[in-house]
């Protein structure tokens, strides 16, 4: 059912699925549960392309033909969902690990691959359907959900998404933020960081079809009842571009991939991977370009976004000295935007780690015991008005207590968890697991070594000092 040949492993380096899973994803933050977790604990907001490169990498090893590391992979995924559950805005629970909820985001997938293939020009007939659809009832499955949440059938799946699209679906706040928001602040990609302006003209120009193209291929009886106007000719626009995005696979056989995909996203051209190189000559170029574009139509800084005016990404990194303390909480601690340090920023912080490390149990139950114990600290010292949260003001004025000893706990576990080998010292493979780049010389002792003491130091500058860090701005702080 899983890997390299499979229709089902394809998709993910189909160009038309890019567009494919916006629309997936805006259906599933439709569904109350779903909307809710997406609101409350996760990072697409704030940090879309980590959350993107995320999800690449979780889909290849879940597909993948490795079944060890797709079965890692599958565990760490639900004891991730497992730490989602909450109550929403009217009070109603949700719990990521809700069998129907599950269930949805597996049928949201399926239905747009098929929707994707119709609109590019390339419907599939009905056993090329089924094969697909006993792949994405396999892929469910894998992830440990019984079987019954979706129907056993091709036939039976029609009524059963109908029917969930008519009577289960709301005009959510994640689906709102989707559509009218999440594109209109989309920070640039580490490859395009240096050019603000000209990523500020194209995003002007793209955001607004995103969302135009999303709405008009989303279910006509859902856009009626959410209010969703379809602007005349959207599905025109919209067929127009699902065909204009499945031309690229008359490009020779490997120019589009999800890994050439995930490498733009994520590599940053002052990284020393080798590919950066080319990448750095492209931004040189894109650099001169957006300098001639900013002398012919210079753009303000965008009003109500938090960070306008302030440096951001690879030139905030590049900058010396420190970060104000309002550019700070919003860039590292307010990992999910909503304008406020709760558990679930911390709980994303722990997250991201636990992945970029690949740890299992019990090495990332202990992360999480100690970010939990550092929320519990800043709680009890910084929430002066006991509204369960901490505000931008209440941290501002206490910034003194950030780094108490959870902080530290926080620090030494990190630590623990990345020195794999325990030799107390952290070797050139452990660092790049954690910061994936090469050893950075200024942090290294006479001996060539990142040891305990120094890592520890480093840590408790950049988190409580808001000291800027070559090597760790990216962890926390990159989109």
């Amino acid at each position: 059912m899983f890997g390299p040949g499979t229709r089902f492993h394809r998709l993910f380096d189909d160009p038309c699925w890019a567009v494919a899973m916006i629309r997936a994803t805006v259906l599933e933050a439709a569904h109350p549960q779903i909307g809710a977790a997406l609101v409350d604990s996760s990072t697409f907001l704030t940090h879309p392309w980590r959350r993107m490169a995320n999800t690449l990498r979780s889909l290849q090893r879940v597909t993948g033909a490795d079944e060890a590391a797709r079965d890692r992979e599958v565990a760490r995924l639900n004891r991730m969902h497992a730490r989602m559950s909450g109550t929403d805005a009217a009070n109603r629970p949700y719990d990521a690990m809700d069998p129907a909820a599950r269930a949805w985001v597996v049928a949201t997938m399926f239905e747009s691959a098929v929707t994707m293939f119709r609109w590019s020009g390339r419907p599939l007939d009905q056993a090329a359907m089924e094969e697909l659809y006993a792949q994405f009832l396999a892929f469910q499955a894998l992830l440990g959900d019984s079987s019954g949440q979706l129907p056993a059938s091709l036939r039976d799946f029609w009524p059963y998404y109908d029917r969930v699209v008519e009577e289960e679906l709301e005009n959510t706040e994640a689906l709102r933020t989707i559509l009218y928001h999440l594109f209109d602040h989309l920070p640039a990609p580490p490859l395009l960081e240096g050019v603000p302006t000209l990523w500020a003209a194209g995003r002007a120009l793209a955001g607004p079809a995103i969302g135009v193209v999303t709405v008009a291929s989303l279910p006509e009886t859902f856009r009626r009842r959410a209010g969703l106007t379809e602007v005349p000719g959207a599905q025109a626009l919209s067929q127009a571009a699902y065909l204009a995005l499945g031309s690229a696979r008359l490009l020779p056989e490997g120019w589009v991939t999800a890994d050439n995909l995930l490498d733009l996203i994520s590599l940053s051209p002052d990284s020393d991977d080798p590919r950066a190189r080319a990448l750095a000559a492209v931004g040189d170029g894109m650099k001169r370009f957006g300098a001639l574009l900013r002398l012919v139509t210079p753009l303000p800084d965008e009003p109500g976004r938090p960070g306008a005016g302030r440096p951001s990404g690879r030139s905030a990194r590049a900058g010396a000295g420190r970060r104000g303390a309002e550019e700070f909480f919003d860039t590292v601690l307010d990992q999910t935007g909503n304008g406020y340090l709760d558990w679930p920023d911390l709980a994303a912080m722990a997250r991201e780690l636990s992945g970029r490390l690949d740890l299992d149990e019990p090495e990332e139950t202990r992360l999480y015991d100690a970010y939990a114990a550092w929320w519990r600290e800043l709680q009890s010292t910084l929430d002066t008005d006991g509204d369960g949260r901490v505000s931008r003001q209440e941290y501002a004025e206490a910034v003194p207590f950030l780094a108490g000893p959870a902080l530290i706990r926080v620090a030494e576990v990190l630590f623990d968890v990345t020195d794999a080998d325990g030799n107390q010292s952290i070797d050139a493979d452990e660092y790049r697991a954690l910061f994936r780049t090469g050893f950075h010389r200024e942090l290294l002792d006479s001996n060539g070594t990142y040891t305990r003491a120094a890592f520890i130091k480093d840590f408790l500058a950049f988190m409580a000092g808001r000291q800027r860090s070559t090597a760790y701005d990216p962890l926390l702080a990159q989109a």
